[in-house]
């Protein structure tokens, strides 16, 4: 899942203000654009319905907005491969993956049935056709041993401490599962580098990649956003783990 902050996206996925107060069935629409500023014939624009009455699973943060840029600036890499994306919530990153190509499966927690109605809802609403799946972390249900993402997204699912466990034996069994893969997280940096070199060694995975999450991000899409977002790839740990700076 997403981490809860004061958060919303403009129609441009651009700025940033503290959302009203929640009502039950307050409902919202956001759009998030994806290209130049100046627009451009590739560029794409994607719809999410959100939920402010839904703890967390059904509004736009920060780092699922970085996560997605990743993903549409790498779109060359993400064409015909496959792609999971983990705590999905609104589901921006795995849906800019199918509009560049993917075959992607959105999951998220099997018991919030209104956060998993609501991907299917934002799928038709952007013409993608994504499978959605319940799928909770460390829960061994069958449909999981079948899963060989290429790719695995997962947007602020470093968010609580007690859910390291299930989420990294759900990784680390999918990246087995399918040799070769690569989980692709962005989260809020809250203590340097040391929870990403205590995760590797302990679950004897590798970091390939570990970015500034506003290294890529257009301008125009910076200045609405704050915080101190990290973007990492990591890999199974064939060889000794990459030392972090």
């Amino acid at each position: 899942m997403e981490e809860n902050s004061n958060y919303t996206t403009d129609g441009d996925g651009g700025s940033t203000e503290t959302p009203p107060t929640p009502t039950e069935g307050m409902t919202t629409v956001s759009h998030h654009y994806f290209g130049d500023s100046n627009g451009s014939d590739d560029a794409v624009s994607i719809t999410i319905v959100e939920s402010m009455k839904e703890d967390y699973g059904l509004f736009v943060w920060p780092c699922s907005v970085i996560l997605a840029e990743y993903v549409w600036q790498q779109r060359s890499r993400f064409t015909g491969i496959r792609v999971i994306e983990l705590g999905a919530g609104t589901s921006l990153p795995g849906l800019i993956a199918a509009k560049v190509g993917a075959q992607v499966i959105l999951t998220d927690d099997s018991n919030k049935l209104e956060v998993l109605d609501n991907m299917r809802r934002v799928c038709e609403l952007n013409n993608v056709k994504c499978e959605v799946m319940g799928l909770t972390w460390g829960v061994w249900d069958e449909s999981i041993f079948s899963l060989q993402p290429q790719v695995i997204l997962g947007a602020d699912v470093l968010y609580d401490s007690s859910a390291f466990d299930n989420l990294f034996a759900t990784v680390k069994f999918l990246l087995e599962n399918s040799p070769g893969s690569v989980f692709i997280s962005s989260y809020h940096n809250r203590s340097g580098h040391h929870l990403i070199e205590f995760l590797m060694v302990k679950w004897q995975l590798k970091c390939v990649k570990l970015l500034d999450g506003f290294s890529f991000l257009p301008s125009w899409k910076a200045s609405g956003l704050s915080g101190n977002i990290q973007l990492v790839e990591i890999r199974e740990n064939e060889k000794e783990n990459l030392a972090l700076p």
